[in-house]
């Protein structure tokens, strides 16, 4: 069984990403209705969300914030 993993991220518009997956699938997603919370706060200024970088088999912000590939998956 493989790990899902992101393995290249763009930011395509607001709070959306096209991500792409180890398993050959790319996807765009809407993260506008998942940034609730305090380490997800930062990330509701565009400025702050476009700062993203794909670290540990995901997309990580500076402040911490991330979210698990599974979940990205699915949205």
């Amino acid at each position: 069984m493989q790990f899902l993993e992101v393995i290249r991220a763009e930011h395509v518009g607001g709070h959306s990403l096209h991500l792409w997956f180890n398993n050959n699938v790319d996807k765009v997603v809407d993260l506008s209705s998942s940034l609730r919370g305090a380490v997800f706060e930062p990330l509701k200024e565009i400025g702050y969300f476009k700062q993203f970088a794909i670290k540990y088999n995901t997309v990580e912000w500076p402040n911490g914030a991330d979210f698990a590939p599974e979940y990205l998956y699915e949205l």
